[in-house]
């Protein structure tokens, strides 16, 4: 029996019916006839092939696509029953767009383009469907004030309107740990950062952080809901406090945890970790 429109039978098919995936190192599981339900598709292209030498691999052999591996979930969930389910409040409909794009689905695309517009986060084009983050009391919001809280929320994001900035709180916190010396405290031997966590209102999170701003912990979060699994890209506290800074906010708070055990019991050097939040704000 031949795969429909592929040419190859049963038989000659060089895939097994459970099939690995490394999407951008998320690793997904899926059936063959999953991947090869829409005709013409990369992916099906890619899998109705007689043989899989020519496919990318990673270090333990599953297939290897070097795209953004949390938006395929939404991809690979399509594939299932060709239909489109979303989170509401979903921010990433122009990415997945171009995500359905790259893969050739051509009725994903159409799905997805006549709600870029509407449901965008801060990040995209177009204004946030949340009235919660207007900022009241700015010039702005009064003169917009019988258009209601969703305009104001528009007109924040025109270029020049400073006044319509939103205020809130937003939080950074660090993991750090260091080796310190018996004899002297200047002989500390510090170790990096490992992560900056990032805490508040999402769209502030966004707003401020940008394409710096890591995700991957909690993707589909809505813009006017708060999170504490976001965190950056990078892990200089300074360039964190600089992007705040520049956002108009200032630090108000901060507090600092820490423990200690012996590293070495001949030399009595000490291991210190710590847990560290800083706190800012915008009026």
């Amino acid at each position: 029996m031949a795969l429909p429109d592929s040419g190859i039978s049963a038989e000659e098919i060089p895939f097994p019916e459970i099939i690995e995936l490394n999407v951008g190192g998320q690793v997904y599981i899926t059936r063959y006839s999953t991947l090869t339900s829409v005709p013409d598709s990369l992916l099906w292209e890619m899998f109705t092939q007689k043989s899989a030498k020519g496919l990318a691999r990673d270090t333990k052999g599953r297939f290897f696509v070097d795209r953004d591996g949390f938006l395929f979930r939404y991809i690979l969930d399509y594939m299932r029953d060709q239909q489109l389910v979303l989170p509401d409040h979903f921010p990433e409909r122009g990415r997945l767009q171009r995500e359905a794009e790259f893969f050739n689905l051509p009725e994903l695309v159409r799905l997805l383009a006549p709600k870029i517009s509407k449901q965008n986060s801060l990040g995209d084009e177009g204004c946030p469907s949340d009235t919660e983050d207007s900022s009241p009391g700015t010039d702005t919001s009064r003169n917009l004030g019988s258009l209601g809280a969703a305009a104001a929320a528009c007109a924040s994001l025109v270029p020049g309107a400073m006044d319509g900035k939103r205020s809130g709180f937003i939080t950074i916190g660090y993991r750090g740990s260091y080796t310190l010396g018996r004899d002297s405290h200047t002989d500390a031997k510090f170790r990096r950062v490992a992560r900056i966590m990032v805490c508040g209102k999402t769209s502030l999170a966004k707003e401020v952080f940008g394409e710096t701003l890591n995700e991957s912990r909690d993707p589909d979060r809505p813009p006017e809901r708060y999170t504490s699994r976001y965190y950056l890209k990078f892990t200089f506290l300074e360039q964190a406090f600089d992007k705040l800074a520049d956002a108009g906010f200032h630090m108000v708070a901060c507090n600092s945890t820490g423990t200690c055990a012996f590293a070495h019991e001949q030399t009595d050097d000490k291991i210190w970790t710590s847990y560290t939040e800083y706190v800012f704000y915008r009026e």
